[in-house]
């Protein structure tokens, strides 16, 4: 049951951290908004695996975390160009399957076909994702901008599989190489291309807990995927967006449509099933 626990934790800290992080990005720069919170999650990180006095990672983890970032990064970044550019309603749904079927795919062909409960279960997430991050009512004139949501799914699912099948010695200390990568790679971008970085003052505060949450979400996934089948952590981490989605409707006072009640309403099934699947 660790697995399912750490999962949905994945999920929770995942989905808060991305609500928070949409709110300061309608102020402040993605870019900058993005390499300050990878920084701050891998500086935490680091911090966290010294007081664990975690070994230093193995030559095989290091590869796997340098991989990890470049695609976490590619699929940030697509995933914030499609939002941008193109249909929530496609864009969020599609980018949040992607990222399971990846790791599920990889999971399944390394550890087997999980328990029958397992695979119903892991069906129904996928339909719940999608139902609970539709955009009813877009503007059918503006672009799908499935392309980006496309790279933006795979890339993510190619980081969630990295981290997915780190060894059991050490969970942060790749974490800490793979986001330090991101942050660094962040500002090349922003100094080189001459980008905006500047934010207002009550912005920088507020990255601290984003931060935080996206490295929890992460920590998260690795010792889900550490304590039990990938195929399960990535499921259950994918429902990250129910989370965001929840916390709109509660504090933005965003309007529940039958689509919303429907996804929330299934990601509980879906729960059920993974976890009796998963005993």
């Amino acid at each position: 049951m660790a697995v399912v626990v750490l999962g949905l934790a994945s999920a929770l800290f995942w989905g808060s951290g991305d609500f928070g992080g949409g709110l300061v990005t309608r102020r402040a720069p993605v870019l900058s908004v993005v390499a300050v919170t990878q920084a701050i999650g891998g500086f935490a990180a680091l911090g966290l695996a010294v007081v664990r006095g975690e070994p230093f990672p193995s030559t095989p983890d290091i590869a796997l975390a340098i991989v990890a970032g470049f695609a976490g990064l590619v699929g940030i970044t697509c995933l914030y160009q499609g939002l941008a550019v193109g249909r929530m309603g496609v864009v969020a749904p599609t980018t949040g399957v992607l990222s399971a079927v990846v790791p599920v795919m990889v999971g399944m062909a390394v550890e087997g076909i999980p328990h029958p409960a397992v695979i119903v279960g892991i069906l129904v997430a996928f339909v719940a994702v999608v139902l609970v991050t539709r955009a009813p009512g877009a503007d059918p004139s503006r672009p799908s901008g499935i392309a980006w949501a496309l790279a933006a799914g795979l890339s993510t699912g190619v980081f969630n599989t990295c981290i997915g099948q780190l060894s059991g010695t050490t969970a942060l200390g790749p974490l800490v190489i793979a986001r330090l990568l991101q942050a660094l790679l962040l500002v090349t971008i922003i100094v080189v291309g001459r980008r905006p970085w500047r934010m207002p003052r009550d912005i920088p505060p507020r990255l601290i807990g984003i931060g935080l949450l996206d490295m929890g979400g992460n920590a998260a996934f690795i010792l889900a995927s550490q304590a039990g089948a990938l195929a399960i952590a990535a499921v259950l981490s994918s429902l990250y967006p129910v989370v965001t989605v929840v916390l709109a409707i509660l504090i933005l006072r965003e309007h529940v449509t039958r689509s919303h009640v429907a996804g929330i309403a299934l990601t509980a099934v879906a729960i059920a099933l993974i976890a009796a699947g998963a005993a």
